[in-house]
């Protein structure tokens, strides 16, 4: 996999953030974007008039913990949630009364299993084993169980470490879509820069609209280039600004 072209103020940035911008955690809670990327994503979208969006998991309110002020443009919970550059937020779908039972359910096996972590974003849910890797296989099929319950208006939804039971609306393809029909999006070529299973279905539409998909890590994709770290992400920006 080849190292992207250098990088230009004049394209419109979405990027993912755990394993992308930040190093992965035990725990969901647990990560922390360093005083570098910070600063180089601040300037990145000063410097790109604002055509910078972070695309993500983490629901919109996590993303700004982390991120910090003022907000970015954000799409969360895998594009079940949207802020646009004139911070008007909203969500694509409404959580479904059944969801409320799958919390309790998984919320007991966090419990049963203290080394589970279960992340609660509202209208999704995720099960982390990345501190126990050996209770994958626990951790899907009670995911699985749920998805059965539940029915078609949800999906199962993999990453590193992680499954998750989310609405099947949304995508992070359909969430860069959306932004890049509205100013100051439009008419740029669009960049997503993720590193899993998740940021597929995004690299996949950039790379039908003629811009940069780039995976960071290793392993299958369909991304056109390639970064080996979070730190080589912030370096790689750092050319723009």
């Amino acid at each position: 996999m080849r190292a992207p072209p250098p990088p230009s103020a004049s394209w419109a940035y979405f990027l993912d953030c755990d394993g992308t911008l930040v190093e992965l955690a035990p725990t969901p809670d647990a990560v922390r974007l360093t005083a570098r990327a910070h600063a180089v994503i601040r300037a990145l979208f000063a410097r790109c008039r604002g055509a910078v969006a972070l695309v993500s998991g983490r629901s919109i309110a996590d993303l700004d913990r982390i991120m910090g002020a003022p907000p970015l443009p954000a799409a969360g919970q895998h594009g079940l949630e949207w802020r646009d550059a004139g911070e008007h937020a909203s969500a694509v779908v409404d959580a479904q009364p059944a969801l409320q039972e799958a919390r309790a359910r998984l919320t007991a096996l966090a419990a049963e299993q203290p080394a589970l972590v279960l992340e609660d974003k509202g209208l999704s849910l995720a099960v982390h084993y990345r501190r126990a890797p050996e209770l994958s296989a626990v951790a899907h099929a009670a995911v699985e169980r749920e998805l059965e319950r539940i029915g078609d208006a949800y999906r199962l939804q993999r990453g590193k470490y992680v499954v998750e039971l989310r609405p099947a609306a949304g995508g992070k393809a359909h969430a860069i879509a959306a932004f890049m029909a509205r100013d100051p999006f439009d008419g740029r070529v669009p960049v997503f820069i993720g590193d899993d299973e998740t940021d597929e279905e995004g690299f996949a539409l950039v790379n039908a609209a003629g811009g940069l998909s780039i995976h960071v890590g290793d392993g299958p994709t369909v991304a056109r280039w390639a970064l080996p770290d979070p730190g080589a992400v912030v370096e790689w920006l750092e050319q723009a600004v």
